[in-house]
């Protein structure tokens, strides 16, 4: 079993190399591998401006154990956004 599991969702550091803004944005993560700590999934958020032309919702990402902040299984997530 993975570290990260369908259905969950990592909070990940996004930086643009461009302008040097970051933002953090929410993945539903697909599947993982512990291995080499890459997590695959889709963006679950709607990106600012500075990443537009990169990334929009719906978007399928690999993204790196180390740029992930935050971690909720797919029930914790799902209540904190009806609230």
């Amino acid at each position: 079993m993975g570290k990260y599991q369908p259905g969950d969702y990592v909070k990940a550091v996004f930086k643009d190399d461009r302008t040097g803004e970051t933002e953090r944005m929410w993945i539903k993560v697909d599947t993982c591998d512990d291995e080499r700590r890459i997590a695959f999934g889709t963006l679950d958020d709607e990106p600012i401006a500075a990443f537009l032309d990169k990334l929009w919702l719906g978007k399928e990402l690999a993204v790196s154990y180390d740029l992930i902040v935050d971690h909720r299984k797919s029930l914790e997530f799902d209540q904190r956004k009806s609230r």
